[in-house]
């Protein structure tokens, strides 16, 4: 491919939540001129007011940008943003670049690839890991599917918003990659939520338990940026739960597509099917330990 990224090189932005408020603005700090779109634009007014160029469309977005990168909710926003009558494949720039960094379907990252190939345009999947605190920080995990040139095209915009960005393979390999990325951090949740139950139930001071099991070998980032949240009764939101529900669907779906068994996941993801009843969906998945403190009757 010939694509050149520059300075003068037009950044279009579908997605300003939770993640995608903060990632399009690392971009506008390192300089780059960036349109954005979003459903409900008071969201992306914080960026508006900083001089992003509101586009009133995913298809106007397309047509006014060199590089489109979305980070929407689920699969079917995915699909509207990018088949629909006004969606991005519909306007999209021969040359131009297509990077839906939202966790879906891996078949989905293959067919907007597919399709955008027709059409003389490159797609990358490239969902990320690391929630609100890395989103803010440029400091995610960045899983990339797509044609190695493309993505080294690209790679100073990851640059930007991550600080490990690892080339999977073909398109529909970063989407498989943040499955296993999921699948860990739905195991390791239960650990987190439970041994804070349990050190409460000994009368232990949390923060000091957790300064101590963070040094070894239970240490990981939900124990380190999650935990001290529940400690302090902060469920806000880094990642949704609805959205972390969906991706364990995913997930399960896929496995089921291999003829393969997760259980582990299957009995994690009933239990955030109860958090999401209890009117948790949109809190942050350490919300799970809402949960858990209602079956071990210390709610």
């Amino acid at each position: 491919m010939s694509f050149t990224l520059t300075n003068q090189t037009r950044i279009g932005w579908i997605g300003t939540g939770v993640m995608g408020v903060s990632m399009a603005g690392l971009l506008m700090d390192n300089g780059y001129t960036v349109s954005v779109y979003n459903r409900t634009k008071s969201k992306a007014q914080p960026l508006i007011e900083r001089g992003a160029q509101w586009q009133d469309s995913p298809a106007a977005i397309a047509a006014a940008s060199d590089v489109v990168f979305t980070i929407v909710g689920f699969p079917q926003d995915v699909e509207e943003v990018y088949f629909g009558a006004n969606g991005i494949l519909s306007t999209a720039n021969p040359g131009s670049i297509l990077v839906d960094m939202t966790t879906t379907q891996p078949s989905l990252a293959v067919k907007i690839y597919e399709t955008a190939k027709t059409k003389g345009i490159q797609s990358v999947d490239a969902p990320v890991s690391g929630g609100d605190v890395g989103a803010k920080n440029g400091t995610l995990s960045i899983m990339i599917g797509g044609e190695k040139d493309t993505v080294d095209a690209i790679m100073p915009l990851f640059d930007i918003m991550g600080k490990n960005m690892i080339y999977e393979g073909k398109a529909g390999s970063g989407q498989h990659t943040k499955m296993c990325n999921q699948i860990t951090i739905a195991g390791t949740m239960i650990g987190v939520c439970e041994c804070l139950l349990y050190g409460q139930k000994a009368g232990l001071d949390l923060d000091t338990m957790l300064q101590a099991i963070s040094g070894g070998a239970a240490g990981c980032w939900s124990l380190s940026n999650l935990a001290p949240r529940i400690v302090k009764r902060n469920f806000d939101p880094g990642f949704y739960v609805e959205h972390f529900i969906k991706d364990m669907e995913i997930a399960l779906a896929e496995a089921r597509r291999m003829n393969l068994s997760l259980p582990g996941l299957a009995l994690v993801h009933q239990l955030y099917k109860a958090v999401e009843a209890q009117g948790h969906g949109r809190k942050g998945t350490h919300a799970l330990a809402l949960a858990l403190e209602k079956i071990s009757g210390m709610e």
